[in-house]
């Protein structure tokens, strides 16, 4: 971000956080103090492997607000021994023998954008040293059918250059996370990754057709199919699986024509309860609109996308094969039955047959549709300037949605007050809708105690979680469980389940290298 940018955030935050302005920036390189790598690179890996300085401290954390802390302190915990650059699946294989043999930890890393502590190198007093694997390098679009609709991708590839690569041909995986320009297919399908399309094929697994991994048992590949009844599905196991029980190093995934038709806009109510009613009913009408975020008053007065008097709707629909304005004027229809006022200048002509109708990137959705893609960047920006910015995500059932959004305001609430932040302020939007349920997405703006910011964040996380699933929702939607989600997806999944999982990692894993900590405890 720029320093006018940064200026500006600090000026609309100032007065109620006591901010004065002043940006704290990370140290230099030279001065970040790290252990001494423990690990000795056999000869015939050296050629892809580092132990920079570097290389150890860029791949040392993910983006979560507390790895964002600790960088900025020059507080590097756990730096990995050594990174290693596979060029091949052979190279993995190879990596993973030495580090069983010398019994070293093995962490995949694909673009870093991890947010729960999932590819940190904390895996306890057990292991010699960790090896930490940036599988960029296998990458690229390997193969396309374009009578099936499917496209082989190595799994190191990033989102835009994946779908450069599908462009010419006019097609689209259409999986868009808001960490899409620093994330991978292999990352996106480990952590059962959700696009930012409101309904129908948008989580990872809808568009995955079939995997390739290395484990150290050695390569797995399923069959591509377009469904299959053949027993428990080996996709199934190694989707979420987070690096536990070996590396995605490529898939087959579900591709579509790129959409020609577009049309929708932003959707008043006054209140949040009254907009989650609409997206409800939307939800439930079949209507499968491709945009369908509800963000309360706050979050949007804060976002340039209203004044604070009203909950806006952003609804939008696209289309590669069909004109979608009577979807749209169906819509206006079903939210206006719901107090639903939509902002005229953005939706003029949906529903009327034109091509053209309604603009779903205009007025008030276009405010917030910058300000979603700048978030990240402004969140590190934040930070440095002294203010605690975290999120907490989840589903929930219809029936339990009012119990749990007021429980997680009120636990929120208490626990900032309880750290000494109670100016700060809690907001809420709807990221995704589905028939039964929807997933609600909490973003937490407060003052940070210079010093105390680590111990803040645990207390207000610990009290958004234990909210989250007293209220029946999951610890995660979409942004996986990595470490910091550990002590409630222990509670969330069944015993048995677990001791299942043990022994399909005790099968593929049997050194217990791969990723120890996350989903599982280590194996030593």
């Amino acid at each position: 971000m720029g320093e006018e940018e940064v200026a500006g955030l600090a000026r609309l935050l100032g007065a109620q956080f006591g901010l004065d302005g002043t940006r704290r920036l990370p140290p230099d390189l030279a001065d970040l103090e790290m252990r001494v790598p423990r690990l000795v690179v056999p000869a015939s890996l050296a050629g892809i492997c580092s132990s920079d300085r570097f290389e150890r401290a860029s791949h040392s954390y993910g983006k979560s607000y507390r790895d964002v802390v600790r960088g900025l302190r020059g507080q590097i915990d756990h730096p990995p021994d050594v990174v290693a650059r596979p060029r091949s699946e052979a190279d993995v294989g190879a990596l993973m023998d030495w580090c069983a043999e010398v019994g070293a930890a093995f962490i995949p890393y694909g673009g870093g954008s991890s947010v729960v502590g999932g590819v940190e190198a904390d895996v306890g007093a057990g292991y010699p040293g960790v090896v930490t694997v940036d599988l960029g390098r296998l990458d690229g679009l390997l193969e396309l059918d374009t009578v099936s609709r499917a496209a082989r991708f190595g799994a190191g590839i990033l989102g835009p250059d994946l779908e450069d690569r599908l462009r010419p041909s006019g097609l689209t995986l259409r999986h868009f996370p808001q960490s899409f320009e620093c994330s991978t297919l292999g990352g996106w399908i480990a952590t059962r990754a959700g696009g930012h399309f409101a309904t129908g094929p948008t989580h990872i697994d809808d568009l995955v057709e079939a995997v390739t991994m290395v484990t150290p048992s050695g390569r797995v590949e399923t069959r591509r199919l377009p469904a299959s009844g053949a027993g428990p599905s080996p996709d199934r196991l190694f989707l979420g699986s987070e690096g536990i029980l070996g590396v995605v190093t490529e898939a087959w995934v579900r591709v579509r024509p790129r959409p020609v038709w577009r049309s929708g806009g932003p959707v008043s109510f006054p209140t949040f309860e009254a907009g989650a009613a609409a997206v409800r009913a939307l939800a439930q009408s079949e209507l499968q609109p491709a945009n369908c975020r509800l963000i309360d008053s706050v979050e949007a007065l804060v976002n340039g996308a209203g004044d604070g008097s009203a909950a806006v709707l952003i609804v939008g629909f696209e289309s590669a094969d069909h004109p979608v304005e009577a979807a749209c004027g169906r819509a206006l229809e079903l939210l206006a039955d719901h107090g639903g006022t939509p902002e005229a200048e953005a939706w003029a002509g949906a529903g009327s047959g034109s091509s053209g109708g309604g603009d779903v990137e205009a007025g008030a959705a276009s405010s917030w549709r910058r300000s979603f893609l700048r978030a990240p960047y402004r969140r590190d920006a934040l930070v440095s300037l002294g203010v605690l910015c975290e999120t907490f995500e989840t589903a929930v059932t219809w029936d339990r949605f009012e119990e749990l959004h007021r429980a997680v305001g009120a636990a929120v609430g208490e626990a900032l007050a309880a750290v000494g932040a109670g100016a700060g302020f809690m907001t809420c939007r709807t990221t995704h809708a589905y028939p039964d349920g929807v997933a609600p997405y909490f973003t937490v703006i407060a003052p940070a105690r210079v010093g105390g910011e680590l111990e803040q964040w645990a207390t207000v996380k610990a009290a958004a979680s234990e909210a989250l699933l007293g209220a029946g929702g999951t610890i995660t939607h979409h942004h996986a469980v990595g470490r910091d989600h550990r002590p409630w997806y222990d509670r969330q999944r069944p015993e048995l389940f677990a001791g299942a999982l043990r022994a399909a990692k005790a099968s593929l894993d049997p050194a217990g290298i791969c990723n120890p900590g996350v989903l599982l405890d280590p194996a030593r």
